[in-house]
């Protein structure tokens, strides 16, 4: 999921950072998950051993029984939004229907994981391709981007989109508008879905979807 560079938002982390007293033992996906929001705070190469093994309680020691180093952690938590975002595309192979069906899902179930997974892809769209696991986690967040431009290029051979904009332009624009999301959204800032005050999970997904396809539906003369 492409994304221009600059400063995103502030962290995402739901809670505090370091969590209240010292567990007793992590699960993986636990310290996966307090190494993703100190990642977002201070940034992957900013961040220490040391930093991750004070935001989990842990000493460092034991910190290491868990993992190897920051590649792993890194690694660990941007597969789980690329796993995702690859599961949507499979999943879509198997849908009935048009080329503009399976676009409008990959929307709706790319945004779906965005808003449930945010602070791992808001991490993904941090990766700038440093080190050897940045580069590896940048090529596969390129395959994501190559497999929507298939959609839209196949949406429009069907004619079923408007063909006026080069279809790379509309995967980037595409992937812009639901990438953007991490730059506002928190989940405890707004209200559940049905509350017509506030901006729910539903809401999110629901507008961007319908903006981006009302957008695209080729003009019928």
């Amino acid at each position: 999921m492409s994304t221009p560079p600059g400063p995103l938002a502030p962290p995402v982390a739901a809670g505090p950072s370091r969590p209240v007293g010292r567990p007793a033992r992590y699960t993986q996906d636990d310290l996966v998950a307090v190494v993703a929001r100190v990642f977002i705070e201070r940034g992957y190469e900013a961040a220490s051993m040391a930093d991750l093994a004070r935001a989990s309680g842990l000493t460092k020691s034991a910190f290491y029984h868990h993992v190897s180093g920051k590649e792993e952690l890194l690694r660990l938590a941007t597969n789980r939004a690329l796993d995702a975002l690859d599961g949507v595309f499979e999943e879509v192979d198997d849908v009935a229907g048009g080329p503009v069906d399976r676009l409008e899902l990959v929307l709706r179930r790319t945004t779906e994981i965005l808003v449930a997974e945010l602070p791992y892809v808001t991490l993904l769209l941090r990766v700038r391709g440093n080190t050897a696991v940045e580069r590896e986690v940048v090529e596969r967040r390129r395959a994501v981007d190559a497999r929507l431009a298939e959609l839209v290029r196949d949406a429009m051979d069907a004619g079923d989109i408007r063909d006026d904009v080069d279809p790379r332009l509309v995967t980037r624009l595409l992937f812009g508008m639901v990438n953007s999301v991490t730059e506002w959204y928190r989940p405890d800032h707004h209200a559940p879905d049905g509350d017509r005050g506030g901006h729910g999970r539903g809401d999110v997904v629901r507008a961007v979807v319908e903006l981006a396809m009302d957008g695209l539906r080729a003009r019928r003369t």
